[in-house]
């Protein structure tokens, strides 16, 4: 459990912003479970996704990091919700899965040429002598824009991406799950999303 509480190279525990940030959501709770409950609506919805922060450099996966750009894609808030956890007092830990998104935009399947990512990154949190999942991926803004559900998350159960849409079609299918992670598996992650993105992607911080 301990390994769960843990700073690391990209978890950064004891960074100041984290650590700053992770007092001011939480303050006012009087548990863990409404701790990670306010810690997952802050990462889902406060830090926007955006599939393009995509990087295959170690560096632009740190919590700190990710805080400041106050954007990124499903394994940099991830990392940071890990981060903002474990800064909590609450042990966190990384999950993965390989997912296809059946509502991908035409405009991103003819970029990654694939509907299937290998290595989506969400997080479970250990509560009440449990671990439990919550996938903070996609902000509110984004599913209502594109009239997809959100995920919502109690504390008490799993939240994970939906597996239908709001109109009762194919969303998200869970392909295959790995075991979860202490700390964040980079050249595991390297090797599948460099042949999506190219040796050299960085996150793209400005449209255009």
């Amino acid at each position: 459990m301990e390994l769960n509480l843990n700073e690391t190279p990209t978890i950064e525990v004891k960074n100041e912003a984290i650590v700053k940030k992770a007092n001011e959501i939480t303050k006012g709770c009087i548990n863990q479970e409404e701790k990670a409950v306010e810690l997952f609506y802050f990462v889902r919805d406060s830090i926007k996704y955006n599939i393009y922060m995509i990087s295959v450099f170690i560096e632009d996966f740190k919590a700190s990091k990710i805080l400041g750009w106050g954007k990124g894609y499903c394994v940099q808030k991830a990392v940071l919700l890990a981060a903002l956890g474990r800064a909590a007092g609450i042990p966190t830990r990384l999950a993965f899965a390989k997912i296809k998104n059946h509502t991908l935009p035409p405009h991103l399947f003819n970029c990654f040429k694939t509907n299937i990512f290998p290595r989506h990154g969400y997080n479970q949190f250990f509560l009440n002598e449990r671990w439990i999942s919550a996938a903070a991926t996609f902000d509110r803004a984004l599913c209502e824009k594109n009239g997809l559900p959100t995920v919502e998350f109690d504390g008490k159960t799993d939240a994970i991406l939906p597996e239908k849409d709001l109109k009762g079609k194919p969303y998200i299918e869970y392909l295959e799950k790995f075991p979860p992670r202490e700390d964040l598996p980079f050249d595991w992650i390297y090797k599948k999303i460099s042949i999506l993105v190219g040796p050299d992607k960085r996150p793209w911080l400005k449209k255009g």
